[in-house]
């Protein structure tokens, strides 16, 4: 197994959880909860897809990842409804997770695919923020990527690391690590981007 699957199978599984734990702090019904678990966990690669250019098909060949992904939701649905009182906690460092993960094997993806460093760190933004962004849409919220919080920024940094050289294994192991850190740091402390106030 290659770095690009390792990270696709951790952003797999960070994202499903939390689009579930969105879904469940929503109060969707049954098939709410694995609609958003589903579309946070994929909707980014898909979106990357779509605009690189591969083909829909493509998709559908995730087949393991599908599995994956429908037990651990399932496995949601027995735990212990105090568990989910720590979602402010733990849904923002799954979230931190999926971002770093998908922005890597994304970066990864268009590397790969021999394009410039530009498509890595777009790649990087899209499978990174994409999921995420459906799920906030899908549960009414305010996407993070559109507000002063810095989110997609973060994404485009891996992207520009893996653009200029962080090639090595390890080197994108502790650049996965580095964006949790830097994200969870970002919660921690209100890191924000300055806005633009205009008056209508």
């Amino acid at each position: 197994m290659d770095t690009w699957e390792i990270f696709t199978i951790i952003g797999t599984i960070a994202f499903a959880l939390s689009g579930a734990l969105v879904a469940f702090e929503e109060k969707y019904d049954l098939f709410g909860v694995y609609t958003l678990g589903f579309i946070t966990a994929f909707g980014g690669g898909m979106i990357r897809n779509l605009v690189i250019g591969i083909p829909v098909a493509a998709f559908w060949t995730q087949t393991t990842l599908f599995l994956i992904t429908f037990v651990l939701i399932s496995l949601l649905f027995i735990v212990p409804s105090s568990w989910f009182r720590l979602w402010n906690k733990w849904g923002i460092f799954f979230d931190a997770v999926g971002l770093s993960a998908f922005a890597i094997q994304g970066a990864l993806f268009a590397q790969t695919a021999n394009e410039s460093i530009f498509a890595m760190m777009i790649a990087a933004v899209l499978t990174g923020v994409g999921g995420g962004m459906l799920r906030d849409v899908l549960a009414g919220r305010k996407p993070m990527v559109l507000h002063s919080d810095i989110y997609a920024g973060w994404a485009l940094l891996g992207g520009l690391l893996i653009g200029i050289g962080f090639s090595h294994p390890i080197a994108q192991y502790i650049l996965f690590v580095l964006i949790i850190v830097l994200r969870m740091m970002t919660v921690r402390y209100g890191w924000r981007l300055p806005k633009i106030e205009k008056q209508f």
